[in-house]
């Protein structure tokens, strides 16, 4: 188990994490996110031991995570921590890199391993190439493989698909997500990818300005955000105020995605449509209610703009999403 306790820490003088606390369970997959500069990536050198606190403390088990001001080579040896650097050796191979901490003692394990590892992040055809020679995904995928030579009990990932190919993204997705679960390793992803978080994480920790301001449940978190912050990192959010739509209701908002939104044939509440954006499997419609407000829309097909169209969106929902 992970215990971090009221935490803080500063680079200068402007704090950077502010009193942060929370635990996580072994073998839970949790997403760590928020806007640029919130946060994430100081965070997980602190939990790596990179960073010294000002505050607070932190655990794995019983074992207190200690900083540089007192290990000379930080970091802790049931734990892994992938950085958006990559660290690799450029004029080796993509099988010395993944191997590099394996002992050699036993070679024929070793190479089995290596092999293993490959397969996950899909680099087997590559493996007597050299680093240096890869592009910037391949790299990250190196890293990656190399991050779990060891089988870490905690592992820590900034952002470990940003530089891959959205058509290999997914199936490496899945691969180590999977191989995580089987192997009961626990881990945090820092994250701006919805993806990311949705399919692959038990619970999410959002930070705002250095603040753990939610910890809950995936699922349960992107159903009922407490605010926009929360909500819009889940994609494009809508912030109706519920009087614009039920005339009975007071000047509460309500937040509300744009699959929540269903174009009709006929009802009380009209938009015009402003722009349509292509998505692949839906387009987003950008529309205008009551001449001010923008309210994006998910629908099946392109509309023109100027257009004027009927839409419903269930009382109930609004009503429970309700904020003052």
């Amino acid at each position: 188990m992970l215990k971090v306790q009221n935490i803080s820490f500063a680079y200068q003088t402007a704090p950077v994490i502010k009193n942060v606390s929370f635990t996580i369970n072994k073998g839970q997959h949790i997403a760590l996110v928020g806007a640029s500069g919130c946060g994430k990536s100081t965070l997980l050198k602190i939990i790596y031991g990179l960073l010294q606190v000002a505050e607070g403390r932190l655990y794995w088990d019983d074992n207190e995570i200690l900083g540089p001001n007192y290990h000379l080579v930080p970091g802790e040896e049931y734990m892994k921590y992938l950085s958006q650097g990559f660290e690799l050796t450029a004029y080796r191979t993509v099988s010395e890199n993944i191997g590099q901490y394996l002992s050699n003692f036993e070679p024929e394990l070793k190479k089995g391993r290596v092999k293993e590892l490959l397969e996950i992040v899909e680099l087997e055809e590559f493996a007597a190439t050299k680093v240096e020679n890869l592009s910037g995904g391949q790299k990250q995928r190196v890293a990656l493989a190399r991050a779990l030579a060891k089988k870490p009990e905690l592992l820590l990932l900034d952002e470990p698909f940003g530089n891959i190919d959205n058509f290999r993204r997914s199936s490496l997705r899945r691969n180590l997500f999977n191989y995580l679960k089987r192997n009961k390793i626990t881990s945090i992803t820092a994250t701006h990818d919805k993806t990311d978080i949705l399919s692959f994480t038990d619970e999410t920790i959002v930070i705002q300005k250095g603040e753990v301001i939610a910890h809950k449940n995936t699922i349960e978190l992107y159903r009922h955000p407490k605010n926009l912050y929360i909500a819009s990192l889940f994609g494009e959010i809508n912030n109706i105020v519920i009087s614009d739509l039920i005339t009975s209701a007071d000047h509460s908002s309500a937040l509300v995605y744009p699959h929540e939104i269903t174009i009709v044939s006929k009802s009380s509440i009209s938009v015009l449509v402003r722009k349509s954006y292509f998505k692949g499997n839906h387009f987003l419609i950008e529309s205008v209610l009551n001449g001010t407000s923008i309210l994006f829309i998910e629908h099946h097909t392109f509309l023109p703009p100027g257009e004027k169209i009927y839409i419903t969106i269930p009382e109930d929902l609004l009503l429970s999403r309700a904020a003052t």
